[in-house]
């Protein structure tokens, strides 16, 4: 069974029918062939459907309708294994609203030297057709994906995996639907965003809802569905003494539990995979949503601190990206640095709000006071991320375009206990260092809040920017100061002349 179930991409394989039935009937099975092997691969997360060798214009055009009017089909890889004259494909690629990966490979890894003739040449073209239909792909300034090898090679499928995980987060932010409870924290500028052009750009349905239509489905969740999840709660986690059955604090457990319970309902019952709270904004509700967000972020919805809506569509997109992989993916906000020379680090963390799929061990739940909100003592999980190569990304409206920033990081343990720190943080050293980090990421305007993941990287995050039409800009190893500004100053020119005037 496929991580990610449900979703296709669809195997298309071009030809001419100027070779007679007989080479037709190769192509058609090397094509099985090529395609059973991507669907075979454990790190391809979808399923590859091979469609039949398309030999001629209509064909073609009808076969990237379906794709488009087919809400399972994430996008389509296609191959031309012989030579396919390309203004066969112009209506068909003009019509094309799914996104496109251009797989430039032959059937045979090894020629037969000894054995090759004219016959064999003339089966076995890609190195001839692939150039014809890059041409019109160029020409019609199709966006798409180009990886070159056998598909026995794993840099090739490794590739292709990246590309449909993408594809996979774009055919989630099409249909997805996120609920905001109350409005964003009162003056803060990068959190806010045109919420019209995100669902024009991107698909999502944003949305607000006043606190206390939450509060009404809080309140009316049932005793018994509470015992039944505390009980999980203590199963689950190291549950603070106060917080055990007949201790002080016990009730306040039994409340997180109440939120979590609300929260669930209100979400699954509107189609929301997706939301946000503000803690200037909590109506009737005694706690700030603390351990009811951690865990529906495990489950995989996306969340925003404060209103931040970007943020949580970004999440939950790198949420069904990763789905399968080993690692974690959480909301997150970089709150405060180590600046030791040579040994600078970034303390990352949130009020309570961090998801437990990044926990480097099981997670404590405790209850603790929060000096913002004026409410009740709001219960969490406490827990330090897992070590090893994460990237953080944030999205911010720049007024004519969102913007993604991408940071590749290595998450490390806290270099000393923390005693007093009573929530989930993460600890990294960004690439290519503070300094540069910092400043790169300040110079592109990029958010205070961002996503963690150790799952995804700047690879999918690439596939994803481009199948969106979506500015990507990212800092790693190699960056400087100068050409990441350089950079900047060449997309500002890109994307105003892309969008016309």
């Amino acid at each position: 069974m496929k991580a990610i179930e449900g979703r296709e991409v669809w195997f298309l394989t071009g030809s001419q029918g100027l070779y007679g039935q007989d080479t037709l009937r190769q192509v058609a099975e090397q094509s099985r062939q090529i395609a059973d092997t991507l669907g075979d691969d454990p790190t391809i997360p979808v399923t590859v459907t091979c469609k039949p060798v398309l030999t001629d214009a209509a064909a073609i055009r009808r076969i990237c309708l379906e794709a488009n009017a087919d809400d399972n089909c994430i996008g389509l890889i296609a191959w031309m294994h012989t030579f396919s004259p390309a203004k066969m494909w112009i209506a068909g690629l003009d019509a094309l609203r799914k996104p496109l990966l251009h797989l430039h490979t032959q059937a045979n890894a090894h020629l037969p030297w000894s054995t090759i003739d004219m016959d064999f040449m003339n089966l076995n073209q890609a190195a001839h057709g692939d150039r014809e239909f890059g041409y019109i792909q160029s020409r019609l300034g199709i966006p798409r994906k180009t990886v070159a090898g056998h598909v026995s090679d794993p840099c090739v499928t490794t590739r292709i995996a990246s590309w449909t995980r993408a594809a996979a987060g774009r055919a989630e932010l099409a249909t997805l639907k996120l609920a905001r409870f109350g409005d964003n924290m009162r003056d803060v500028a990068v959190t806010e965003g045109d919420k019209v052009e995100a669902q024009l750009r991107l698909g999502v349905s944003v949305n607000t809802y006043g606190v206390n239509d939450l509060t009404e489905v809080v309140d009316a969740a049932a005793d018994a569905d509470i015992t039944e999840l505390v009980k999980e709660y203590e199963d689950t986690y190291h549950l603070a003494p106060e917080l055990r059955t007949g201790a002080e604090r016990h009730d306040s457990l039994r409340y997180a539990a109440r939120i979590e319970l609300g929260l669930r309902t209100f979400l699954t019952e509107g189609g929301f995979k997706a939301f946000t709270t503000n803690f200037e904004d909590l109506g009737g509700l005694r706690q700030l949503p603390g351990l009811a967000v951690q865990r529906l972020m495990a489950d995989g919805h996306g969340f925003g601190g404060e209103g931040d809506w970007k943020t949580s569509v970004l999440l939950r997109t790198l949420k069904v990206m990763a789905t399968g992989l080993p690692g974690g993916t959480s909301f997150m906000e970089d709150y405060t640095y180590h600046l030791e020379p040579g040994s600078e680090l970034i303390l990352g963390a949130h009020m309570l709000e961090v998801c437990p799929s990044i926990a480097a061990t099981t997670p404590s739940c405790e209850i603790h006071p929060l000096g913002i909100g004026g409410r009740e003592d709001p219960v969490r999980l406490v827990f330090d991320a897992a070590s090893g190569p994460a990237v953080v990304i944030g999205m911010a409206d720049m007024g004519d375009r969102f913007r993604l920033v991408a940071n590749e990081i290595d998450v490390v343990q806290p270099t000393e206990p923390l005693p007093n720190l009573p929530v989930a943080r993460a600890v990294w050293q960004p690439r290519p260092n503070l300094r540069t980090s910092t400043e790169a990421w300040l110079t592109a305007g990029a958010p205070h809040h961002t996503v963690l993941s150790s799952a995804v990287g700047t690879e999918e995050l690439a596939d994803l920017a481009d199948m969106l039409s979506v500015e990507l800009l990212t800092i790693d190893a190699d960056t400087t100061i100068r050409r990441f500004t350089q950079e900047l100053r060449w997309n500002q020119a890109y994307h105003r002349l892309a969008q016309g005037f």
